[in-house]
């Protein structure tokens, strides 16, 4: 599997969409790197680009976005609401996949000193690719800004690390770029019902892990209190993995809450927004919804949809799609502009439009499909797909009974039974396309040269690996099928009494997934020449075929005998 790295470049322009322009046609101008957006910030004059692709790739379109904002951005005349030092003010690097962090703040630092020599740009670099403990905050790297250079450049404590120390008349115009290697980081604002600057920054404090200064009588004018080693006291905010500021946007005519959140496993986006909400209410102000900058990862916005299902207390066990819409509509996304799921979750924008999944068919595209004279898909596709909707027709069973009126004491009963049925209808949907993918891995395998007994023997041992590979798919089906009944049964037994017909036509199609499933597994074993593994598999899949036959007949009469009683 590929590297993949993500880079987040922030630049001091977010008015002027040309200047943005040239910069991003560079980046674009690199093969294998991907522009995923570009969202620009008119009052905080400010735009935060984000691409991916290999490595070495993403290195190349780094440094030339990074040229060419120091060519056209002068920070001489620059203003705006967000701290900034530099035409390219930040250029992180975040590991995305098949890549750790070592190995990335190792690419950031190279990235760092061919933009020092290079360029003649002073870097410094900071967060996983710091050389000392005191660069890894951004928030020391960029103290002074871009107004405090000249005195910050002659203190040799502050010699970047890279690049000339010296504010010199090219530096004048570019400033300095920070650039670090860290996880990532979800930018996030929180909107709020006042204009008042002075109030955000309060609530901004109340929430950030670094919190304020302990002071001496007034809170806001005191004079800070030190500890006998002469070091300033802090309260801490109530937040972990969390920075914060609040500022006015004049486009909108409100302050915000600006939030960056370094981890959002250890402070997830929804309990960032419900603390920010509590501690605004707190102090008279309320949160009239939220905007995020750039890019956030599905598993944010799906965990937000199920915690705020969960506070309802309704059932989490409903599609991805759904989980997303509640994400939205709780955290007010939409609140100041539209928000497009497709344009700002990473795993949708990393989506290849070229690559045509049968599951993002219409049923009768699917049906169309499977009977033209193309042998794939076929009944191993056909079966998952039998599976999916079986499991479907449990999970709504699930969802219908956790909302039903006089059980309320039982929605979480019935949510784990729902949520249980996605992830078993979302793996078998999985399953419709591998299936097909395992069927054309054989042809390609038969397609290969048989020329010489070079070419014979290795084109017979892809035979075999697309084989075997072929009997592992459907076998999944089979063992997701089955485990599906379960759903069917516990629905049947303790769901609602007026759609048990439904999780008994669940039941049948997860019985027909097994025994489809199993046919394909069959076919694949008899032409493999493991002889040992193909018997092993035949062994369990007629146990698995043997308790489903067995489970879907305990369904059915607990099915039959409910509507016999009605």
């Amino acid at each position: 599997m590929k590297q993949l790295i993500e880079c987040v470049p922030n630049f001091s322009e977010g008015r002027d969409m040309t200047i943005m322009k040239q910069i991003t046609d560079q980046i674009e101008s690199v093969e294998g790197v991907k522009l995923l957006d570009v969202d620009p910030g008119r009052a905080t004059n400010r735009t935060v680009v984000t691409f991916v692709g290999e490595p070495e790739a993403v290195l190349e379109a780094a440094f030339l976005s990074v040229k060419k904002a120091s060519e056209i951005i002068d920070m001489r005349t620059h203003k705006g609401e967000h701290p900034r030092f530099g035409a390219t003010d930040v250029c992180p690097l975040i590991p995305i996949r098949n890549i750790t962090m070592d190995e990335v703040a190792a690419l950031a630092r190279k990235l760092a000193e061919r933009i020092g020599s290079a360029l003649g740009i002073p870097v410094y670099c900071y967060e996983n690719a710091a050389f000392t403990a005191e660069r890894r905050n951004l928030a020391n790297c960029r103290a002074g800004e871009y107004e405090g250079l000249p005195e910050k450049l002659r203190d040799l404590h502050w010699k970047p690390d890279f690049g000339p120390a010296a504010f010199n008349e090219k530096v004048a115009m570019t400033g300095v770029t920070a650039v670090g290697a860290r996880d990532f980081l979800v930018a996030y604002n929180v909107n709020l019902n006042t204009t008042s600057t002075r109030r955000a920054n309060a609530i901004a404090f109340d929430i950030r892990e670094k919190g304020r200064p302990m002071r001496e009588g007034n809170p806001i004018t005191g004079k800070i209190k030190k500890d006998e080693h002469g070091n300033e006291i802090w309260i801490p905010g109530s937040m972990k993995a969390c920075k914060a500021i609040g500022w006015f946007i004049e486009e909108y005519g409100i302050a915000q809450i600006s939030i960056n959140l370094t981890n959002i496993s250890i402070t997830p986006v929804h309990i960032a927004f419900e603390e920010t909400s509590l501690k605004a209410q707190e102090r008279g102000v309320r949160v009239t919804g939220s905007e995020l900058v750039g890019l956030i990862p599905l598993k944010a916005m799906t965990d937000a949809g199920k915690y705020f299902l969960r506070k309802q207390q309704r059932s989490a066990g409903v599609s991805e799609k759904e989980l997303v819409k509640i994400a939205v509509k709780s955290l007010g996304l939409d609140d100041l502009k539209p928000f497009n799921p497709q344009e700002k979750i990473i795993e949708y924008l990393l989506e290849d439009p070229a690559d045509k999944r049968l599951i993002g068919m219409t049923v009768e595209g699917f049906a169309d499909e499977t009977a033209s004279e193309s042998p794939a898909p076929g009944g191993g596709s056909v079966s998952a797909a039998a599976g999916a909707l079986g499991v479907s027709l449990g999970t709504m069973v699930a969802n219908l009974s956790s909302h039903k009126a006089g059980w309320d004491d039982r929605w979480e009963e019935f949510s784990a039974w729902a949520e249980k049925g996605q992830k078993l209808k979302e793996e078998l949907l999985f399953l419709v396309d591998l299936d097909t993918r395992a069927f054309n891995r054989i042809m390609d395998a038969f397609g290969l040269p048989k020329a010489s007994d070079e070419e014979k023997k290795a084109r017979k041992a892809a035979i075999e690996e697309a084989s075997k590979y072929a009997i592992q798919v459907p076998f999944r089906v089979m063992e997701k099928s089955l485990e599906s009944l379960e759903v069917m049964k516990a629905m049947a037994e303790t769901g609602l009494e007026a759609s048990v017909s439904d999780v008994g036509v669940g039941a049948l199609c997860a019985r027909t997934a097994v025994m489809g499933a199993f046919l394909n597994v069959k076919i694949n074993a008899a032409g493999l020449g493991n002889k040992s593994f193909a018997s092993e598999m035949i062994g369990k899949g007629e146990a698995i075929e043997k308790l489903a036959i067995q489970k879907e007949k305990e369904i059915l009469e607990i099915v039959e005998r409910k509507i016999k009683k009605d």
